[in-house]
């Protein structure tokens, strides 16, 4: 409590994060593959996108339960507050975006995407870098990573095309295939994991000062 910015920080990168995957459902190309699922059973059964989101990601929080040590079952639980407030804040841009891809012509749905894409590793790079409570969707993986002792990035593709695959398998089994998912998701698969490594190169270290966090320090709990 040092340093409220960077708790200032990850407040503002969890909004900018909410912000992109808003804006990555209303391009109408597909969505991420992490949020594929929940966003393809809100579209078959006419349910809150948000809601369902926070329902997955309580999911993900369960799955790490029974995957980390007991000494950290207390930070885990923590990313339930996070999911309560995430959700809040894809319910609340949904409702404030009127944006209809039908609506559009394709240069302008991608043009969107884009700038989804972007937002949304800006948003990752925020939360993460500050080094506080996981987003869920992040946390399942690290916790994967770590049991099966591999990379966090190789885990992150596995768990992608994972989410994907069950996505698909829920929209063939309700008649409604290939739901959330599209050129958009290809996209999101590259282009999130690219826009955090642009965003870190140019601004990190910025970050990290405004936060007082040291470069080494954070290096460290990496």
């Amino acid at each position: 409590m040092k340093h409220p910015c960077r708790w200032l920080i990850y407040g503002l990168g969890m909004a900018v994060l909410a912000f992109g995957i808003t804006l990555n459902t209303k391009a109408g190309l597909g969505v991420s593959p992490i949020i594929s699922v929940a966003y393809s059973i809100s579209q078959i059964f006419s349910l809150n996108f948000g809601d369902m989101t926070f329902v997955l990601y309580v999911l993900f929080v369960l799955v790490q339960l029974i995957l980390r040590d007991k000494r950290e079952r207390i930070a885990t639980l923590l990313q339930i507050v996070v999911s309560l407030i995430f959700s809040w804040l894809l319910n609340l841009f949904d409702m404030l975006i009127p944006y209809r891809s039908a609506d559009h012509s394709l240069p302008a749905n991608l043009a969107l995407l884009a700038a989804a894409i972007f937002l949304t590793g800006l948003g990752i790079a925020m939360t993460v870098n500050m080094r506080l409570v996981p987003n869920p969707g992040d946390g399942i993986v690290q916790a994967v990573a770590e049991r099966i002792g591999r990379g966090q990035g190789f885990t992150k593709n596995i768990f992608d095309v994972g989410c994907v695959c069950t996505t698909i398998v829920v929209g063939f089994c309700f008649a409604r295939p290939l739901v959330g998912i599209g050129a958009g998701t290809i996209a999101a698969m590259v282009g999130v994991g690219r826009s955090v490594a642009l965003v870190n190169h140019l601004f990190q270290e910025k970050m990290l000062a405004a936060a007082g966090i040291s470069a080494q320090a954070a290096q460290g709990k990496a």
